[in-house]
């Protein structure tokens, strides 16, 4: 018996504004993504791909239609099924949104911080680990504003993998970057997942790292189509 999906979408819709002003974002989206998968998601700016992303995350509320994330329905979930969804899904974002006041060891520690099963040691440890992992062993105690912006990123990477998600959702992550730093990070994220087993649902307008997918889903005017 194959595993159940990492995300399964069934007639998922959802809308901005209210009465009059409401807004259709996203449209009868069906969609399946499978453990271990690499999906790209490209469609022209305003065509829903943030607002998708930000549900599957759990970071929105889903008004209509059903959204199974790890196989939890989130459509009607509590506070508490959220925060256990989302404890399990790695976020990386076009801005880095690391804290300029900590180093890069305790910026990617931040995220271990909801496994409480794991001493400070371990924290420090793994947080060590994953630094290296992504190339920056030379930089554990830099702050932010000592690093380049393609080591940002490359912090950010550590930051969403360190607690080994089964899944990470990125949103333009190498938008702030030139092509060769982006090029490495994609690079990182998709050796790492592979090594971890986790599922990534990346959004760009990048055409240099579509071939890092295993598949490619465009959306327009808030609706899916195979590329």
């Amino acid at each position: 018996m194959s595993p159940a999906p990492v995300i399964v979408a069934k007639q998922l819709n959802h809308s901005f504004g209210k009465g009059a002003l409401q807004k259709p974002v996203l449209s009868e989206i069906d969609l399946e993504i499978h453990a271990g998968e690499i999906v790209i998601l490209t469609g022209p700016s305003g065509s829903g791909k943030t607002t998708l992303l930000s549900l599957m995350g759990g970071l929105r509320s889903v008004q209509e239609g059903s959204l199974k994330i790890l196989e939890q329905e989130l459509c009607g979930a509590s506070k508490q099924q959220l925060v256990q969804v989302r404890s399990q899904i790695g976020y990386i974002f076009q801005a880095h949104n690391l804290l300029d006041c900590l180093t890069a060891q305790q910026n990617v520690g931040m995220s271990l911080r909801l496994h409480k099963d794991l001493t400070l040691t371990e924290r420090i440890n793994r947080s060590v680990a994953m630094l290296h992992a992504v190339g920056l062993g030379h930089r554990i105690n830099y702050y932010p504003n000592d690093l380049s912006g393609g080591q940002k990123q490359r912090v950010a990477i550590a930051r969403a993998l360190v607690s080994q998600p089964k899944m990470v959702l990125a949103d333009e992550p190498t938008a702030a970057l030139d092509s060769k730093s982006g090029r490495d990070v994609v690079e990182i994220m998709q050796r790492l997942a592979k090594e971890q087993g986790c599922t990534i649902l990346l959004v760009t307008h990048d055409n240099r790292i579509l071939d890092i997918a295993d598949r490619i889903i465009h959306m327009e005017d808030g609706r899916l189509a195979a590329a």
